[in-house]
């Protein structure tokens, strides 16, 4: 009994296996314009979440999940009382500390979810997008952004970030992914620009552009073309995400290198997870980047995609809860905000929108502070933490 199962495993279930995964990696990297990841990844959050993804089974057939319509008649409502602001490097543009992130969960990666989404989260009130080159939603993305427009939202409040993956890496694959998210998006400028990784996330060849290049030199080329970019106005700040402190450094070189100290772009931020059990090599990152003027955005502030839940078992956080009458959500992206972060927690229902853009609404104090940050030694380990690779 047992050898036929070993033999109907091995003699055919595990090839089949083997056979499903080849073609499905093989099917994700058909499109030349994004890595293979990409493909993966809006197929894969989907299937986690216990929904078909949208790219392969029809966008806006994500039943109870689907972003709701924005009723024809919504006005735009005020901006957040007491909204705070971050002054970037260089540019001195103000960016709203608070905003939408448009990553992994299903509803980013459905084209009319994410449309809705956007024109949503504008009329209600707030003004900062984060996307991604990799996140494959830059057309709804700009669809969404054209809507709240003509309803009356100034594209001049609007911050939007998008990112470059390290599949498009060095200075004429740079430029051309920039070039085309202002096509996608339809818009004349992005407002910042990030290299989203030292690295590729999983395995791949480097950018075509990088051929023969180390990955420093790689890094190097991408952030000429961003600073070029800046200094013909199609980005007004380019900054960096998941970088460590050695990584900025080598983009600090090119402004010492350079005799005019005007051509290479200052970095204006680094998006990090951090949350209050992010791990010491982003610690130390923070407090690097603090002592250089660069403003950290924080993903990952709720916990997690897969373990976000966990966070509503805490009892440091759910005591806070209690006492500030707040949802621990907003007890963590306070948290975010008063360690100097940005926040981008993404979601595509209009609630939760409003109830992330009311936590300007109160302060925890310091004690508060002090016991949110001292979960990170107790739960050290009990999530998971993408720490910076080379």
């Amino acid at each position: 009994m047992i050898g036929s199962l070993l033999k109907l495993l091995f003699g055919r279930l595990l090839p089949a296996l083997v056979l499903f995964l080849a073609i499905f990696i093989g099917w994700c990297g058909l499109d030349s314009r994004y890595p293979w990841e990409a493909r993966f990844f809006v197929v894969i959050i989907p299937l986690f979440k216990g929904y078909l993804p949208p790219i392969l089974f029809g966008h806006g057939k994500l039943g109870d999940k689907m972003t709701p319509p924005v009723p024809s008649d919504l006005a735009p409502q005020p901006r957040p009382a007491n909204e705070l602001f971050a002054t970037l490097e260089g540019s001195g543009d103000a960016m709203p500390l608070n905003g939408l992130g448009m990553c992994c969960r299903p509803t980013a990666a459905d084209d009319v979810s994410v449309e809705r989404t956007i024109e949503w989260y504008l009329l209600l009130g707030g003004r900062h997008i984060d996307g991604a080159h990799l996140y494959m939603n830059h057309e709804p993305i700009g669809k969404g952004i054209q809507k709240a427009v003509a309803k009356g939202i100034p594209r001049e409040e609007i911050f939007l970030t998008t990112k470059v993956y390290p599949s498009h890496y060095g200075y004429e694959d740079t430029t051309k992914v920039v070039e085309s998210s202002l096509e996608e998006l339809g818009l004349d400028y992005l407002d910042m620009v990030l290299m989203h990784a030292p690295v590729r996330i999983a395995f791949g060849p480097a950018s075509a552009g990088c051929k023969g290049l180390t990955n420093k030199e790689c890094r190097q080329e991408t952030w000429r073309a961003l600073s070029d970019l800046r200094n013909a106005g199609k980005i007004r700040n380019a900054g960096v995400s998941n970088f460590a402190s050695r990584h900025i450094e080598e983009l600090f070189e090119l402004q010492s290198d350079d005799s005019s100290n005007s051509s290479i772009a200052p970095v204006s931020n680094n998006q990090i997870q951090w949350n209050p059990w992010a791990p010491i090599e982003w610690v130390e990152t923070v407090a690097f980047c603090r002592s250089k003027n660069i403003q950290i955005t924080a993903y990952n502030s709720l916990g997690g995609v897969m373990e976000g839940h966990k966070t509503q078992t805490i009892e440091t956080l759910t005591s806070l809860s209690s006492k500030h009458d707040r949802s621990v959500s907003q007890i963590m992206l306070r948290w975010a905000i008063q360690s100097g972060a940005a926040i981008i927690p993404g979601t595509g229902n209009p609630k939760y929108m409003k109830e992330n853009l009311s936590v300007y609404d109160f302060e925890l104090s310091e004690a508060d502070m002090g016991g949110i940050e001292g979960l990170r030694e107790e739960l050290a380990g009990q999530f998971f933490t993408m720490k910076p690779r080379d």
